[in-house]
């Protein structure tokens, strides 16, 4: 799915999602990825079953700080195991989990209003 959000200078746009991998700000990125309003890394998790507090320390360890993560669960939203989210409460930083289509629109979305989030997402095939 490909779509064209404006795009604050210097900053990581979602672009598409899709066949394995996303475009963003004119980059393919092959398998899952952690999304920042500065920099997109590769993410070694490709299911929800592999999602841990320690597969996410990226974001809670991240400067400037990430007071929204919006987590991106493949196909369809899918429940996120509850240890996660207490983590990431306690930590101060807001979880919000939807299917990967929607993260990559809500992380677009959040970034163009200057908030401080960062994306997981979970590639589609």
């Amino acid at each position: 799915m490909e779509f064209s959000p404006l795009n604050p200078a210097g900053r990581q746009l979602i672009q598409s999602y899709g066949d394995g991998g996303f475009r963003i700000s004119g980059a393919r990125h092959e398998g899952s990825v952690l999304v920042f309003p500065l920099a997109t890394m590769a993410w070694s998790v490709a299911a929800v079953d592999e999602l841990s507090v320690d597969s996410l320390q990226q974001v809670a360890a991240a400067a400037p700080r990430v007071d929204i993560l919006v987590l991106g669960t493949g196909q369809r939203m899918l429940a996120v195991p509850s240890p996660i989210r207490r983590h990431f409460r306690a930590a101060g930083i807001t979880f919000e989990v939807m299917d990967t289509g929607a993260a990559c629109r809500t992380y677009n979305v959040l970034m163009g209003d200057d908030r401080r989030v960062a994306a997981a997402l979970i590639a589609i095939g």
